[in-house]
C-alpha cells in the first residue's frame, strides 16, 4: 500500500481541517515545502497536497507554494482543489504534479473527465468526497443528490489513475476511516482506490492493507504526532 501524507494549503500555510469547515482549522506551518521535506525524510514516496483556497474559488490559487513543493520533494505530488478546466490541467502538470485530483468538476461534467482521462492517462484522479454517502462539491460546501459509488462508476472505464475516497464525516476527526464505504468503493469500481480521512492509527493501516486498499492518505495524524509516518511505511514494505 502507498502512504500519501497530506498537506492541506490555506493562504499559503498548511493547515488542516475538520470535516471540511473552513472556519475549523488549525495552522501547522507557514512553510509547506519544509513539511513537505520533513516527510520525505522520513521515507515517503509521494506527497498529497489540496488547494483549499482553489477548491473554494474553483481554480488553482497557491501556484507559488505547489511548485516549491514539487522543487523540494523530488517524489511524486498528487494535487487537488479548484481542478476544472483544460487549461488549468496544464497549469498544473507545467507545475511539475504527477497527479491531479479532478472532483467538483467530475460531478458536473463526467464527459469531460473521461476526455482528460485519456489526453492524461493514469495522471488523472477522481477525487469522489461523500457526506451521508452523497458526492460533496464546491470545497465540500455543497452536497449534490448523486451517490458517491454512482460518480465513481460513470468513469470507471476511464485510464484514470485511481480513486481517491473521502468520507468528510470522518475527514480531521481522528475516528478512523469509513471501511464500509472503501469496501463498497473498492468492490464497485475496477480502479485502485485510496482512502482518505479518519486513517489515525497504525492498526487502521493495518485493517487497510488487510482489506486490500492500495492507497491512503493521513494528514492530522501526522501532524499531532499519533501516528508516526515511519512506522506506517514500514507495515506497507516488505522487511529488507
Amino acid at each position: 500500500m502507498f502512504i500519501y501524507p497530506a498537506i492541506d494549503l490555506l493562504n499559503g500555510r498548511a493547515v488542516r481541517l475538520k470535516q471540511g469547515d473552513y472556519s475549523q482549522k488549525t495552522e501547522f506551518s507557514d512553510d509547506p515545502a519544509a513539511v513537505a521535506r520533513r516527510w520525505v525524510e522520513l521515507g515517503a514516496d509521494r506527497i498529497h497536497v489540496v488547494d483549499l483556497d482553489g477548491a473554494k474559488a474553483g481554480k488553482p490559487t497557491n501556484g507559488a507554494v505547489i511548485r516549491a513543493i514539487v522543487e523540494a520533494v523530488g517524489v511524486p505530488v498528487q494535487l487537488g482543489g479548484g481542478l476544472r478546466t483544460d487549461a488549468d490541467l496544464e497549469t498544473v502538470f507545467g507545475w511539475g504534479v504527477r497527479w491531479a485530483v479532478l472532483g467538483t468538476k467530475a460531478l458536473q461534467s463526467p464527459d469531460w473527465t473521461r476526455t482528460v482521462a485519456k489526453r492524461y492517462p493514469d495522471h488523472i484522479v477522481l477525487g469522489v468526497d461523500a457526506k451521508n454517502g452523497f458526492v460533496a462539491t464546491e470545497g465540500w460546501l455543497e452536497v449534490s443528490q448523486v451517490k458517491a459509488v454512482d460518480l465513481a462508476k460513470q468513469v470507471s472505464d476511464s485510464p484514470l489513475a485511481a480513486v481517491v475516497y473521502t468520507d468528510i464525516a470522518k475527514d480531521g476527526m481522528m475516528s478512523g476511516p469509513n471501511f464500509a464505504g472503501l469496501a463498497e468503493m473498492k468492490a464497485a469500481v475496477p480502479l485502485p482506490v485510496i482512502a482518505s480521512g479518519g486513517v489515525c492509527t497504525l492498526d487502521h493501516v493495518r485493517r487497510l492493507i488487510d482489506e486490500g486498499i492500495p492507497g491512503c492518505i493521513i494528514g492530522r495524524a501526522l501532524y499531532e504526532g499519533s501516528l508516526d509516518l515511519a512506522a506506517a511505511l514500514a507495515l506497507t514494505r516488505p522487511p529488507q
